[in-house]
């Protein structure tokens, strides 16, 4: 096994926040087999953390006490429309070649940082798109029968940021993810999203050329500091900090009862039905109207300048500090409004 093995080794140069403290032990991986062997390797007790892209996770200031497995590996295989990544490509980098072959599918998740492992994990979605309308195999080690699996679509549990692999961390490692895109002639899918759409200039359900809807949803990120940039402090984040609740239709009822109280009858708060009985919200809208404006905070730990729903770490910022950022947010938005916001990315050895 050729693996690049440190100890005490930092671990905020691995993560967009730029934040955390040093593992005991990191082993970078560049192979399949090399991620299987170093997780065969590791005693059985012994903590156990894997790092793609770092663009999800939150490290406690003390760091990891343990190894951390960092899979670096590479691998992008295009079939007709069947596309197999290895974990460790970079997504957005595999996108933009998606898009380059003419590709449909996954050309408005441009942009967004990490590896294309993390992409099952999360549900990983954004303007319209998310990875489970196109993935149709995951494959992995499983930690627990220790084989390699191949997980259907169905297996894999998806859910609005959610999957069996968020449920069941200790369980699987993702080695490769395989989709099928769709061949439109140059075109994109149907714009799903009113903002992508607005940007556009076309309906909802329209096609655009693909090249086009790619760097129409670059611009629009950029604009709110989620397109990494080493030199802009709105991208030392994680992207969206919080998910956007979803709430009973009894709870959003009294959700939006709060929200005339507070802001008057004339205010209608964002709403999304999910299914028969839920109602998705914006956690923007709710930061916001919270009082936690664009730019809020002022300590090394801020709400973006751009977008309210990316804390950033302004370049000498501590994990704790983020931390008690967004504590003070969640606190704020459910004394509103009564909704508890939750926390996207994972947190290691700290709690929000």
């Amino acid at each position: 096994m050729r693996v690049h093995v440190l100890h005490d080794a930092p671990l905020a140069p691995l993560t967009t926040f730029r934040l955390g403290g040093p593992a005991r032990r990191l082993i970078t991986a560049t192979t399949d087999a090399e991620v299987i062997a170093a997780i065969r390797e590791i005693p059985a007790r012994e903590p156990l953390l894997i790092v793609g892209g770092g663009s999800n996770l939150v490290i406690g200031d003390k760091g990891f006490d343990g190894t951390v497995l960092r899979i670096a590996t590479k691998g992008f295989e295009l079939d007709g429309t069947r596309l197999e990544l290895a974990a460790g490509e970079v997504w957005s980098d595999a996108v933009s070649r998606t898009v380059d072959a003419g590709l449909a599918g996954i050309e408005c998740l441009a942009g967004i940082p990490g590896s294309a492992g993390a992409t099952p994990i999360q549900n990983v979605g954004a303007y319209g798109q998310d990875v489970a309308a196109v993935i149709t195999e995951v494959v992995a080690y499983d930690m627990v029968d220790h084989g390699i699996v191949t997980l259907t679509n169905e297996q894999c549990d998806f859910s609005y940021r959610h999957s069996l692999f968020k449920k069941r961390p200790d369980d699987y490692v993702v080695l490769r993810v395989r989709f099928e895109l769709e061949d439109a002639g140059g075109m994109s899918a149907p714009i799903a999203y009113e903002q992508t759409a607005r940007a556009l200039g076309v309906g909802m359900g329209e096609r655009v050329p693909l090249a086009h809807a790619r760097e129409t949803v670059l611009k629009l990120r950029a604009s709110k500091g989620m397109v990494l940039d080493p030199e802009d402090h709105d991208t030392w984040s994680a992207g969206s900090f919080f998910t956007n609740p979803i709430l009973t239709n009894e709870e959003f009822d009294a959700f939006r009862g709060r929200v005339a109280e507070r802001l008057g009858a004339e205010a209608q708060a964002p709403a999304f039905p999910v299914g028969d009985a839920f109602t998705k919200t914006s956690a923007a809208w709710l930061i916001d109207k919270a009082g936690f404006t664009k730019g809020y905070g002022s300590g090394p730990a801020r709400i973006s300048t751009k977008h309210t729903l990316a804390l950033t770490n302004r370049g000498e910022a501590t994990t704790e500090d983020l931390l008690a950022l967004a504590r003070e947010v969640v606190d704020g938005v459910h004394a509103a409004f009564g909704v508890t916001l939750v926390n996207e990315p994972v947190t290691v050895g700290v709690e929000l």
